[in-house]
């Protein structure tokens, strides 16, 4: 059995440094779509007063255009006995470029922005906006999230942990019901400490895991607070 998860872990550890030796290719791609996605966003501008004058009639069309506040998503968590909560739902994709009102804290996937929050084992130490981390979700990171009640040393190792896993990231996050959580796209988790054996369970199952939509994005390149 010890051969076997060695081999596991390692297949999994090629396949995440595979991927990070790509990112730098993928990085100058990504720029140039971001470019060409600022100008759609300045040509929509443009033509503004067409669509307000037609937004009542395309009242559903209103997130794929970047102006509507919710989430499109719908449903509600389940636990499971390792104490992981799975959203039973919709979870929708849809790049918007207004604030994103989401029905869980923090969210585990959504509209979101366009553009990825960094997490390529980025540590913040303030707030990051929340429509860029869940882009990031859908990239396949893991978010790492702690409050004020969060001892110091929790949050210390757990930076620590992050800082050396691609495709992960942490940041303070008040609004959340326990000290510490993890979450990834669909799935989240609260832990008691950084010793909680659910943290290595849970970055070695959802970092870059099945559950992930856009499995190998590029974590880099993106924005950073």
């Amino acid at each position: 059995m010890g051969s076997g998860k060695n081999s596991s872990t390692a297949a999994r550890k090629a396949r995440i440094d595979e991927m990070r030796r790509a990112e730098r290719a993928r990085e100058r791609r990504n720029r140039i779509l971001v470019i060409a996605a600022s100008v759609v966003v300045v040509a929509g501008l443009v033509v503004g007063g067409v669509v307000l004058v037609n937004s009542q009639s395309d009242g559903k069309d209103s997130t794929a255009s970047g102006d509507a506040k919710g989430s499109g998503d719908t449903g509600h968590f389940t636990t499971g006995k390792d104490g992981v909560r799975t959203w039973s739902g919709k979870l929708a994709r849809t790049h918007v470029t207004t604030k994103v009102s989401y029905p869980m804290h923090p969210p585990v996937g959504g509209n979101h922005n366009p553009v990825w929050l960094n997490c390529n084992g980025d540590v913040y130490t303030a707030p990051v906006p929340e429509e860029n981390a869940v882009h990031s979700l859908e990239h396949g990171a893991v978010w790492v999230t702690y409050t004020a009640k969060a001892p110091k040393a929790d949050v210390d190792a757990l930076a620590a942990k992050v800082k050396s896993t691609p495709y992960s990231m942490i940041s303070p996050y008040e609004k959340q019901d326990a000290p510490l959580l993890l979450s990834a796209w669909g799935h989240q988790v609260a832990v008691k400490s950084a010793k909680d054996p659910e943290v290595a369970k849970f970055f070695a199952t959802y970092v870059q895991g099945d559950q992930t939509p856009e499995p190998g994005a590029s974590c880099t390149g993106g924005v950073m607070k």
